[in-house]
């Protein structure tokens, strides 16, 4: 069944390359949208969208579009380059389609965003920071009232104060869960997001939340300017990174060794001790299954070979899960391996094998 359904995924796909061929053939009329929403009973902004997907494909995407003729690519996925290369000239994002290609076939869409974004970030340095500090402007926040008596509270706010917020927020929720309260962590989170607000005292003393920011030695040095990761959100300017680096709340990461950081405790103790468990949460990042990007902070620390059947306590045997894909782990027919190298490979109950390993930061200087 998972065979069929691959294989009707990769007919959709050159279906879906066919029709964008020709939606991008039918020119450049403002009256395109119309002429393709009426003939696919489509509304205004579906039409628009597909039109100017079809039009970056076919234009300033070609690798990309070509991975949607060869049935790897479908148009969700595809959507993700064109809408990270749309600030870019057309030479810029045939550059970055270039470097791409390859690379996003097998990737989900969160993955193709940020490997996007990242080397849009290189490819115009100068452009990906100003546009940092004009998205910096537009942050808000907004109320909208939901049904039966609930509302959703937005902050439009620079990731690092977000993900330093969140890190908090999640910190002191998992304090409280862990003596016994009966709320669920999301309840829990909710309930100390809005103490802090309102400035409700709480009656565990909030720990500091940390967030990881990682960047390479000669960006931190000031020699280059590479691009950082915000470890949960993705690529951030050279020079946000040097500066949010010196928060005492955020934890730097520098990508080349330079401290004796202990690797292996063996068997002795269960618990990973703090310096393992910094090294396995640095190396990660986020949960190791592919397809999901909780930062690995909010992650259980799993022994892949289990403790109690001889697995060690040690970087080469220890990963972050979420607390959900931690769970699924133990359910008849899946299995994980953690190989020489590092790749954590996922057995599912259908006998099929997948990978997950963290994305590369730097390229090589």
């Amino acid at each position: 069944m998972l065979s069929l359904i691959a294989a009707a995924e990769a007919c959709s796909n050159a279906c879906q390359a066919v029709k964008l061929a020709a939606v991008a053939a039918l020119g450049d009329a403002e009256s395109v949208a119309k002429e393709v929403g009426l003939e696919l009973h489509y509304g205004a902004r579906q039409a628009e969208g597909q039109v100017s997907l079809a039009r970056d494909l076919v234009r300033r995407l070609p690798s990309t579009f070509e991975a949607m003729r060869r049935r790897a690519l479908d148009p969700y996925r595809a959507s993700k380059v064109a809408d990270q290369t749309s600030v870019l000239t057309d030479d810029q994002a045939r550059e970055v389609d270039a470097r791409v290609a390859g690379k996003i076939a097998t990737r989900d869409a969160t993955s193709v965003r940020r490997l996007v974004n990242r080397t849009v970030a290189r490819v115009d340095p100068d452009g990906y920071a100003r546009r940092c500090e004009e998205r910096k402007r537009s942050r808000n926040v907004q109320l909208c009232h939901e049904d039966e008596g609930m509302a959703t509270l937005y902050a439009y706010l620079p990731a690092e104060i977000a993900a330093t917020i969140y890190a908090r927020v999640d910190r002191v929720a998992r304090q409280l869960r862990s003596r016994g309260e009966e709320r669920t962590l999301d309840e829990l989170r909710a309930d100390v997001f809005s103490d802090l607000c309102l400035g409700v005292a709480r009656p565990v003393e909030p720990p500091r939340a940390e967030v990881f920011v990682y960047l390479d030695f000669l960006t931190w040095a000031g020699l280059r300017s590479e691009p950082a990761e915000l470890a949960g959100h993705g690529p951030i300017p050279a020079q946000l990174a040097r500066e949010i680096a010196q928060n005492a709340t955020i934890r730097r990461v520098v990508t080349d060794p330079m401290t004796g950081t202990p690797i292996d405790v063996g068997r002795h103790r269960y618990r990973p001790p703090a310096a393992t468990k910094e090294l396995v949460q640095v190396r990660d990042r986020e949960c190791r299954i592919p397809g999901c990007h909780r930062p690995v902070q909010a992650c259980d620390l799993d022994h892949v070979e289990p403790w109690a059947q001889g697995g060690g306590t040690d970087h080469g045997n220890l990963c972050g899960l979420c607390r959900r894909d931690h769970r699924l782990k133990d359910e008849p027919g899946w299995h994980h391996r953690m190989t020489d190298t590092g790749v954590l490979e996922i057995t599912t109950p259908a006998g099929r094998t997948y990978r997950g390993e963290p994305e590369p930061l730097i390229t090589a200087a």
